[in-house]
């Protein structure tokens, strides 16, 4: 359903809202500045949509009552937090208010005993692993932009990261929620224990959810000790060949690394000028992070250069300390920003496949582009088998988006043939939607379509995400 309140009557609207959230923005918000609303219409995907109001809840109450208010006027609603999603799942396509949720963001508890947080929807995710690992525990998903993203856009899209290869997604970490329904009841869901089977798992159905069915305003933590030590190995390449031997043998050691990370030429060639770093200008870099005690973390490292030694054709080295390990880091983290600084115009995916089919994603990806005249570049998480996909434009023009968007859904079929997925860890929402019949059913579309109308009846809730007819 979309906005249904009469742009001519958004003082109504904005005083309605004003009387239950103090915050409220509209475009020419003198405390805002006339930028209030342009700040809330998009996020990281390149789609954009202005919102009518933005309003600004302090507290769960808040929430609620403007999700009550939404039904009996009616109009849309988009729960928005960091902005740092790439699908456009925070983009108010249809108007309507966007429910900004960054100034609930206090950490409401750290319990090192059951080893548990609690925290609200705004609390930026590298916040809250600076304050775990300052008490002795570690929370460890964590995304290339955990330094700016919130901690309830990341339970949106099931955020995943670079040590997904060992800890997962944040699905294994959130043991129970606090969400306002559309209708704007609220419920609990899960418990603060580490198991939980009364009733079905709607902790489960709302992570990853990309706020269609609730809106999170409180999220209870599963959080491990910190491990005692962490250490890094890089390996450059300057042909194909011998990186896809390394990545090769990489995934055959009996070992589990936290983080097993792929970069190849075109986006090495990017961060490489980015950081100002010409001798980062390789074929292709692969990054080993191992954590556990000092002695398992040594014998792991010593195992994978062995191994990586051993394909040959790499240069292959343990970073020196913390500080040489963190810049490599820091570079492989800038990567996405890095090629968008060269490349504006690109198709950004994140698919996943089986490991064993990642090199053949990765040298296929690169067919693909080329078969429809344009270039490509992939970059991600080897250990497991997500790649950051790019099909790159050089103008940007409708002729040459139109060949890249045919590109991008053969990537997609691809991906699927080789028994992988649309999305390891962005989500679908608007940029996904059209291709979603490509791996789900009628049958599983249409049962996952008639949840959210049980829960969101009028439709007031992030409508059309994921599936367009809601």
């Amino acid at each position: 359903m979309p906005c249904a309140y009469p742009r001519a009557r958004m003082t109504d609207l904005e005083a309605l809202i004003a009387g239950i959230c103090p915050v409220v923005l509209r475009g020419d918000d003198a405390a805002g500045g006339p930028s209030a609303l342009d700040a809330l219409a998009s996020d990281k995907s390149g789609w954009s949509g202005l919102p009518d109001l933005g309003a600004r809840p302090r507290n769960t109450a808040e929430a609620a009552a403007v999700l009550r208010l939404a039904n009996s006027v009616p109009f849309v609603v988009v729960p928005r937090g960091a902005g740092t999603g790439r699908v456009g799942g925070a983009v108010p396509e249809r108007g309507g208010v966007v429910l900004d949720l960054m100034d609930m963001n206090r950490i409401l508890e750290i319990d090192v005993r059951e080893m548990i947080a609690r925290v609200q929807p705004g609390v930026r995710l590298g916040h809250l692993q600076q304050e775990c690992e300052a008490v002795g525990l570690f929370f460890p998903p964590d995304p290339a932009s955990a330094k700016d993203c919130s901690v309830g856009g990341a339970v949106a899209t099931c955020a995943g990261g670079l040590r997904g290869a060992k800890y997962g997604t944040m699905k294994h970490y959130v043991l129970g929620l606090e969400v306002v329904l559309p209708s704007g009841e609220v419920i609990r869901t899960g418990a603060r224990t580490r198991k939980c089977v009364t009733g079905y798992d709607l902790t489960s159905l709302f992570v990853g959810s990309e706020g269609t069915l609730g809106v999170v305003t409180e999220i209870t933590l599963r959080l491990i000790p910190k491990p005692d030590a962490a250490a890094t190995l890089v390996a450059w390449y300057d042909d194909e060949a011998a990186a896809a031997r390394g990545v090769a043998a990489a995934l055959e050691v009996r070992a589990v690394p936290r983080a097993l990370e792929f970069v190849d030429r075109r986006a090495l060639s990017a961060v490489a000028a980015h950081f100002g770093r010409p001798e980062w200008k390789r074929h292709a870099l692969l990054l080993v992070e191992c954590d556990g005690t000092a002695a398992s973390v040594a014998g792991e490292l010593e195992t994978i250069r062995r191994a990586l030694e051993s394909a040959g054709g790499g240069h292959v080295e343990i970073a020196a300390g913390p500080s040489d390990a963190e810049t490599l880091w820091a570079a492989r983290r800038g990567v996405s920003p890095a090629v968008t600084a060269m490349w504006p115009h690109r198709f950004s995916e994140d698919v996943c496949v089986p490991r064993r089919n990642f090199l053949e994603m990765l040298h296929d990806l690169h067919g693909i582009a080329a078969a429809h005249g344009l270039e490509a570049l992939g970059f991600g998480h080897a250990g497991d088998g997500n790649i950051h996909a790019s099909v790159l434009m050089q103008r940007g023009d409708d002729e040459e988006r139109a060949r890249a968007h045919r590109a991008v859904a053969d990537v997609f079929r691809r991906a699927l043939a080789l028994g992988g997925t649309l999305s390891a860890e962005h989500g679908i929402s608007i940029s996904k939607r059209e291709f979603l019949p490509l791996e789900l059913t009628a049958p599983n579309i249409a049962a996952q379509v008639a949840i959210k109308r049980a829960l969101d009846p009028n439709g007031i809730l992030n409508p059309g995400k994921i599936f367009p007819g809601t």
